[in-house]
């Protein structure tokens, strides 16, 4: 396969074992804790303490494993079709002139992703909010198999595509428009390089704070739970149905009973720590995907 492939592929498995801590704490501010309602599914947010977040070592790298598998091939397929692409469109993936045709690239990648997005993102968010400490993202995705199929692992897809494309737009948009613009001829190969993790964390950051409402929505849409009636309920409303049957709210729903709820702040909910996650996260990706670009172009 290409070298972009693989650089992509391994630079977005380094990302995830980096980061994951980190954005497990970010998912679980964002889908708070579920308070059983007889006619909601929205997970209700409440502090919680850091040692709520890291109950058990095991906690450290929960939900790791989809996001180790699928999203070093998500990077990958990110990375092929946005230098692709913007072969397309007539510009250079080593050093592009258009920034415009650098955003439509990425957006492009990002939504190539989603065959691989969606169901990632569904069973990491659901292993990393989940109080069952023996609950596997093998489990998970078994479960979410026998009881929907296919479809059911593609639930909250459409939030996750929307996410994607802008989020990636603006990655690579940010990411050459401040190398471009920090870099210099002169530099020194150390300068290089520290150049590349500050414009890689940069352009995490920038990413992050353009989607992160869509991000908080996303989380909830697919982290909500249906929970079944309580013990009162059940005794005045014998023929109530099991929670099996419970309609689950839409993405729109979700976003108005977050706003109603919480105001305008819950779409920001862990935005800070999801930004030093960002920031450290994406600047060991593209150091990591320029040094392997560099090593699989000279082989």
């Amino acid at each position: 396969m290409s070298a972009d492939f693989w650089a992509g592929y391994l630079s977005g498995a380094a990302g995830i074992l980096i980061g994951n801590p980190l954005d497990l704490v970010k998912t679980r501010i964002q889908a708070g804790k579920t308070v059983p309602t007889p006619d909601s599914a929205i997970a209700i947010p409440s502090p919680q303490s850091f040692k709520e977040h890291f109950d058990r070592a095991g906690t450290l790298v929960r939900g790791t494993t989809a996001p180790v598998l699928g999203y070093g091939a998500l990077n990958a397929i990110l990375f092929v079709t946005y230098n692709r692409t913007l072969a397309l469109l007539h510009d250079s993936p080593a050093v592009p002139t258009s920034l415009s045709k650098v955003w439509l690239a990425g957006a492009a990648g990002g939504l190539a992703t989603f065959v691989i997005s969606a169901p990632t993102e569904l069973i990491k968010c659901r292993a990393q909010v989940s109080s069952d400490h023996y609950t596997s993202s093998f489990t998970i995705a078994r479960d979410i198999w026998k009881r929907e199929g296919i479809r059911g692992l593609y639930y909250g897809g459409g939030i996750t595509s929307v996410r994607d494309a802008v989020g990636y737009g603006f990655y690579f948009w940010s990411y050459e428009w401040s190398k471009q613009a920090f870099s210099s001829p002169d530099d020194t190969d150390r300068q290089t390089a520290l150049k590349v993790l500050f414009c890689g964390g940069l352009a995490g950051v920038v990413t992050w704070a353009s989607i992160f409402p869509l991000d908080v929505i996303k989380t909830r849409v697919q982290t909500q739970l249906l929970h079944p009636p309580s013990p009162a309920e059940a005794e005045q409303h014998p023929l109530l149905p099991s929670h099996r049957h419970r309609k689950r709210l839409s993405t729109f729903e979700i976003a108005r009973e977050a706003y109603r709820a919480e105001g305008a702040s819950a779409f920001f909910r862990g935005l800070g720590i999801c930004s030093v996650r960002a920031f450290v996260v994406n600047a060991v990706q593209w150091a990591v995907y320029e040094w392997m670009m560099r090593l699989l172009q000279q082989a």
